[in-house]
């Protein structure tokens, strides 16, 4: 099977077939899912000729496909894509937590079920989406309180919390559910980290009670491919945010992070290195007006590569922007 990402306009109903999965980016969102698992990212596009985007992975082989504990999931081969949504209100009866963190929990709990029932264990990529990311309740920002749920899963299920953790992004919305998409695959991910930060898996309890579990990159390996996934980065250095209030500065750090660890994967790569203006990026913008400062900080860094610009909150209240980016190599038979 080839796994192949593809953004365009909406076409739902052409890509349905050859879909393994995908995302639905933009203000004005079909109100009627497709029947393959397609994420809902309702926020505004930035600078784009079209007030949607769909992002599809494709797959070269027919698909199994199937609804399990409310994850709507595909596979082909040894890759399988999925996305659940779950409603906080659901679990407003937790006693001991607050409804985030438990429907947090849920998910996870639900994805590892299908991940062990499909045999295909390893998480690969995750895009983890809430709304009022920064807010605080139940005595707890958020953000906070999805890193305790989502560990807890991790701990439940005996999934390792360092190290050997995928590559993921959290990203606070207007409003929605909690909206966690995924690729998964037989074959694990090789993790990577960035030398210039203190891994997020090991952030001082300052930062929550549970540490965010992903990693600052993964390389993963389809069938004849060498596939990059870069986490959502921001201005960071160590574990302190660095150039607060200023968007520029943020910008220009947080490509030298994502610089900084694709300089790590191309030490271990096993195609021609990664070059940054072969990435596809998706940049998310805290404040609309910031994006034409943004635009031009980022531009003659990426080159002519692909951005999609997006608003939406960022992990850290003080964080004005987070850059996640991926790209894929063939590889010869083995």
């Amino acid at each position: 099977m080839t796994l192949q990402f593809h953004s365009s306009p909406p076409a739902l109903s052409r890509h349905g077939e050859s879909a393994l999965g995908g995302a639905l980016l933009g203000q004005q969102l079909p109100v009627s899912p497709p029947g393959w698992p397609l994420q809902a990212i309702c926020a505004p596009l930035l600078g784009a000729d079209t007030v949607v985007v769909q992002e599809t992975w494709r797959r070269t082989t027919p698909p199994l496909q199937g609804v399990s504990e409310g994850v709507t999931w595909r596979r082909s081969g040894d890759t399988l894509f999925g996305v659940i949504n779950l409603d906080e209100a659901e679990f407003a009866a937790a006693a001991d937590r607050s409804p985030l963190q438990a429907a947090s929990e849920e998910a996870y709990d639900r994805i590892f079920r299908l991940l062990d029932a499909q045999k295909l264990p390893h998480l690969w990529r995750v895009w983890n989406y809430m709304a009022d990311i920064n807010a605080e309740t139940h005595g707890l920002e958020r953000y906070r309180q999805f890193n305790v749920g989502r560990q807890d899963a991790f701990l439940a299920y005996h999934r390792g919390t360092r190290g050997n953790v995928p590559a993921a992004c959290a990203i606070g919305l207007a409003g929605g559910p909690l909206s966690i998409a995924f690729l998964a695959g037989a074959t694990p991910a090789v993790p990577f980290e960035n030398p210039r930060q203190v891994s997020a898996y090991n952030y001082p309890a300052e930062y929550g009670p549970r540490a965010p579990t992903f990693s600052r990159a993964a390389l993963v390996y389809p069938p004849g491919q060498e596939r990059l996934f870069v986490s959502g980065t921001a201005s960071i250095v160590g574990y302190l945010t660095v150039h607060p209030g200023d968007v520029a500065g943020q910008c220009g750090e947080a490509m030298a992070n994502v610089a900084a660890v694709v300089a790590e994967v191309n030490r271990a790569a096993r195609s021609r290195p990664f070059t940054l203006d072969e990435l596809v990026y998706r940049v998310y913008v805290r404040r609309a007006a910031d994006f034409p400062v943004i635009r031009d900080t980022l531009v003659p860094l990426v080159g002519g590569a692909d951005v999609l610009y997006v608003q939406a909150d960022i992990c850290r209240a003080d964080l004005l922007l987070e850059i996640e980016a991926m790209a894929s190599h063939p590889l010869g038979t083995d």
